[in-house]
């Protein structure tokens, strides 16, 4: 169950607590859930202007960088990269952990221009090479390899030293990019099956998924380092389970059940990346529905049956739910069990 400030405050007016202990009450929760990744105007700020800065230095490198290629774009990586930290100790010593670990993060994205930077450098590119820095967000290669690694390295580094739930938004990014990329490496006579990556997509999204509650059972959120890791893996799991063709309406059904579990595992986990994208996926099955009974009057009537009757659903729910979850729980590993009731504030 979760509360607001107005709560704090209305406890105290009832003589709960007094005000200063209200305020002193108040200064802790802020505090203690300061890095939780939230829309608070501040962090709204915090986190629009940290991922304009790291779009900068990496998805946004325009080619005039590129004619500035091998030493004076190394210099530049590494100088943002040094601003980076030396802005990360800063808000640091202020107490500001959100935007100290926006600015550690992007310390960690300039690695793949630093480290293209030095291939360069050394001549790596220079043999009739047809890709550059700029093309590292848009076109897959098995050369961004050491890219990617280096960026892992330095992310695994910071995360040690920093502690820093944000950074893993770049793992996340570079894990589905990485996975990507060494399809054509190890595959290079299937380079354009597209049928290949998406497999590669769903099942490196069922491990990064994985890689993510392992995370969220070890962490018991005490941060939140999960967050990103379930976004990216559920994202590429569900981009490459609904990309995937099928002229069964067996699978197609199938594809259905599979979203209804995302959703229910998102609501056992309070993890609300499982609900959109299995919202997502129930509301594409009923459009094509939709599209397959266009002649039939009895459709609607049944779907709308349908919808009244999961309100109901919901209802029942309501009104047992501590028993339901009481029950649940005990079907539950220990780990798993306080992981759920960590989430539900239980």
């Amino acid at each position: 169950m979760k509360f607001q400030q107005r709560d704090i405050r209305a406890a105290a007016d009832a003589g709960i607590f007094s005000a200063a202990q209200a305020t002193a009450f108040e200064a802790w929760l802020l505090a203690r859930y300061e890095h939780v990744v939230a829309f608070r105007p501040a962090h709204i700020l915090y986190y629009l202007g940290g991922l304009i800065a790291i779009g900068a230095v990496s998805m946004f490198i325009t080619l005039a960088w590129e004619r500035w290629a091998g030493a004076p774009m190394l210099i530049l990586a590494l100088g943002f990269a040094a601003l980076g930290v030396a802005l990360t100790h800063w808000f640091l010593r202020r107490g500001f952990t959100v935007p100290a670990g926006i600015m550690i993060t992007l310390a960690v994205a300039t690695t793949p221009l630093a480290v293209y930077s030095l291939q360069h450098l050394l001549g790596f590119w220079e043999a009739g090479h047809n890709r550059s820095v700029t093309d590292f967000h848009r076109y897959i290669d098995w050369r961004w390899f050491f890219m990617e690694m280096a960026t892992l390295i330095t992310a695994s580094i910071a995360l040690w030293r920093y502690r820093m739930p944000f950074l893993m938004l770049p793992v996340g990014v570079v894990l589905w990019y990485l996975s990507m990329d060494l399809v054509p490496f190890f595959f290079q006579d299937l380079d354009h099956t597209w049928e290949l990556r998406k497999l590669t997509t769903l099942y490196m999204g069922i491990v990064t998924t994985g890689l993510a509650f392992w995370v969220d059972v070890r962490s018991a959120r005490a941060k939140d380092y999960a967050f990103w890791l379930y976004l990216f893996g559920v994202l590429m799991f569900w981009c490459g389970l609904s990309t995937m063709h099928s002229d069964s309406e067996l699978n197609k059904f199938i594809y259905c059940l599979i979203n209804l579990g995302m959703i229910a595992i998102g609501g056992l986990l309070m993890r609300r990346v499982f609900a959109v994208f299995g919202a997502l996926g129930v509301a594409g099955y009923l459009f094509h529905l939709a599209d397959l009974f266009s002649g039939s009057l009895l459709f609607p009537v049944l779907l709308a049956a349908m919808g009244i009757g999961i309100v109901f659903a919901g209802l029942f729910w309501q009104r047992n739910e501590a028993r339901i979850h009481s029950a649940l729980l005990d079907l539950l590993p220990v780990p798993v069990r306080r992981l759920v009731e960590h989430a539900h504030g239980s």
